[in-house]
């Protein structure tokens, strides 16, 4: 019954598309017309020179002030009505699969803050696509990135599954014939808009098929792999999507080592700024990287557009061109640089490929563990300096780059590090005062650093960003720092109070001031701030691992309420009177003391207590289920395992604040 259902979906989806494509081809017909004699002042080059570099220097790099796609109110109505009607019986097949969150609490402002996140997260929501609807950043950037809307899709499933969904499968009808993905999607309607759609800017690609325009001048992060894996958890276990993006992530795979070791010396590389989407970055621009990419060879030698004629100066090398830097020559330019970020790239895109071979058991599990932890050793033998307890990226001479960089979070967040070289990294340099741990923490570059600069706006040289705050959660859960994430909460979402509930993309790393392009409605701010409330004051779901994290910390955030629905399974937990009680539709499942996080199975059975109070907890923690009662003395990050009813220390983590 359900593969009928499955094929009768498919057909409708089809005719939908192919409709709305008629339709919207027609109305684009008819706009034509109409506009006929203003074509001409539509934009048709790129790159932007004077008097074309506005929107870079306004916010981030857009390249031109694309549009944002109309609201879903705004779509035009038959299109939408047809949508609507063919589309139906998908609706009704999905219903089973709905996603959402509620959250109540005694604390004025975390109950501003909160539904102040909920509410501009949704302005993000736009129709990217005749039939897509897109999550995008937000905050002055319309378009969709991969170092951003992947990771920010996913993180939204636990509110609307299909939306989560759209922000994986983007990118994959994006991926070039070569196998790359590309680091930013620019929606039909904007390119039709600037005429991109005739007239492609270079290392662009019109897509008519997807409505869509593809870039493929930096790689822009690659938030991902990982993301897209959990959204076949969140989405019911697709096998057809699985399949898809296998092909995807290895395809993209096999392009990283087919072109981004230039050298062969084993460590891949970044050849422009906007590659590791660190803008602005002084430890990028004192090297004179150029901002954009368009080629397929690295930038050196005689290949290399001389960065002295003023045509290549503004157009490669945009961000020193609008911040009035002196051009480069060529032996100037010290990339391709041995990067970290791009070696992270592979390591993450390898680990998933292992998993999606287990889950569709073709055989290809143990070649992927294999490939992926020969990234790791590549990584630690050519970038990890154990005396300095950090990775550092070397220049196209080999020279190490010595600046401490907040990259070696990134690296956390796709998994590359071992455990060992998390732990250290964390005790000796994250939780440093001098260096990361800032009264606002989590800058770009160690605040003790010559390279450091706190500079507004769009800026990778200091300022902690809205991006690293949304990185940071799963970079630190994947090596058991759990009550550091509540540690960065506790830092953050005051902070955001404080600022009247906006979320900007940066933050002064002293007095918290916001800064970027617009002063609110930044996607991964507002997302990380959900995000670490519900790790610290609510229901978190390890949809991969089919758990559920129960999670209340002592002392803050008031009595509350937090809901998760997903299909037809409600969680409720609720915190009052220092006791927290958990509900699976309406049974009672456990109370607890806060000050601890519960982890049960999806039915409820209890599995561990983790210690996610950043303080070692007094009185001790107490956990009741039916007639039995646990009392544990549970320390930051612990481990105990309730599974066999007998409580044991399954794993501890070192805590190690200062």
């Amino acid at each position: 019954m359900l593969r009928r259902w499955e094929r009768m979906v498919g057909m409708l989806m089809a005719k939908a598309l192919a409709i709305s494509r008629l339709l919207w081809q027609l109305e684009r017909c008819s706009r034509i017309c109409r506009s006929v004699s203003s074509v001409n002042a539509i934009s048709r080059t790129w790159p932007p020179h004077p008097g074309h570099c506005d929107a870079y220097a306004a916010g981030r790099a857009d390249h031109a002030e694309h549009e944002t796609p109309k609201p879903i109110s705004q779509m035009n109505p038959v299109l939408t009505f047809l949508a609507v009607l063919l589309l139906a019986p998908l609706a009704a097949l999905q219903a089973a699969e709905k996603t959402g969150v509620s959250f109540r609490t005694t604390d004025a402002d975390l109950q501003r803050l909160y539904d102040a996140a909920e509410s501009k997260v949704a302005e993000n929501i736009v129709q990217f696509t005749p039939t897509m609807k897109v999550l995008v950043e937000g905050g002055g950037y319309s378009n969709a990135w991969l170092e951003t809307q992947p990771m920010g899709g996913e993180m939204y499933a636990k509110r609307d599954l299909e939306l989560a969904l759209n922000n994986q499968k983007l990118f994959m009808q994006a991926q070039r014939a070569d196998g790359r993905l590309p680091g930013m999607v620019i929606s039909g309607e904007t390119a039709r808009t600037r005429g991109f759609d005739r007239q492609p800017p270079e290392g662009m690609i019109w897509m008519p098929e997807q409505d869509i325009l593809a870039d493929f001048e930096m790689f822009q992060g690659y938030c991902f792999p990982e993301p897209a894996w959990r959204m076949y958890f969140w989405a019911g276990k697709d096998r057809a999507y699985l399949t898809r993006l296998y092909d995807a992530l290895e395809r993209h795979d096999a392009y990283l080592w087919r072109t981004r070791d230039s050298n062969g010396d084993g460590i891949l590389e970044t050849w422009c700024v906007w590659d590791t989407g660190e803008d602005g970055s002084t430890r990028l621009l004192t090297r004179h990287a150029p901002s954009r990419w368009p080629f397929e060879y690295p930038p050196t030698g005689g290949k290399l557009p001389d960065p002295q004629k003023p045509e290549n100066f503004s157009n490669y090398w945009l961000e020193h061109y609008l911040g009035k830097l002196t051009p480069p020559t060529r032996e100037q330019v010290m990339v391709p640089f041995a990067s970290m970020d791009v070696m992270a790239y592979s390591y993450q895109g390898r680990a998933v490929l292992a998993k999606i071979a287990r889950e569709l058991d073709n055989g290809r599990e143990a070649h992927w563990h294999k490939q992926a932890e020969d990234v790791r050793q590549r990584l630690v033998k050519g970038l990890w300096d154990p005396a300095r307890s950090a990775c550092f990226d070397r220049d196209r001479n080999g020279k190490r780059l010595e600046e401490l960089v907040h990259n070696n979070l990134r690296c956390m967040w796709y998994g590359v590090f071992t455990q060992e070289m998390a732990d250290v990294f964390i005790r000796r340099h994250l939780l440093n005062p001098a260096e990361f741990w800032t009264p606002v923490p989590l800058v770009s570059i160690a605040a003790n650093d010559p390279l450091f600069r706190s500079v507004g706006g769009n800026d990778w040289s200091g300022q902690p960003q809205g991006l690293t705050f949304q990185r940071a959660i799963r970079a630190l859960e994947n090596y058991g720092h759990y009550a550091e994430v509540s540690l960065v909460g506790q830092k953050l979402l005051p902070v955001l109070i404080r600022n009247g509930c906006t979320f900007p993309q940066q933050l002064d790393a002293v007095t918290g001031a916001p800064s970027g392009p617009k002063p609110d409605g930044y996607g991964p701010m507002s997302l990380a701030a959900l995000e670490y409330i519900s790790r610290m004051h609510g229901i978190h779901l390890d949809v991969e691992a089919d758990r559920v994290w129960w999670s209340a910390l002592r002392g803050s955030g008031g009595d509350f309420s937090y809901t998760q629905r997903w299909g037809e399974q409600t969680f409720a937990l609720d915190c009052k009177g220092g006791q927290m009680r958990a509900r699976l539709n309406e049974s009672e499942l456990f109370s607890c003391s806060p000050g601890a996080r519960v982890v049960t199975d999806l039915k409820g059975t209890i599995i561990e207590v983790v210690g996610i109070q950043p303080e070692i907890q007094n009185p001790d923690t107490v956990i009741t289920r039916g007639s039995q009662t646990w009392t544990l003395s549970l320390k930051p990050n612990q481990v105990i395992s309730l599974a066999n009813e007998t409580p044991k220390t399954q794993r501890t983590v070192p805590f190690d604040y200062p």
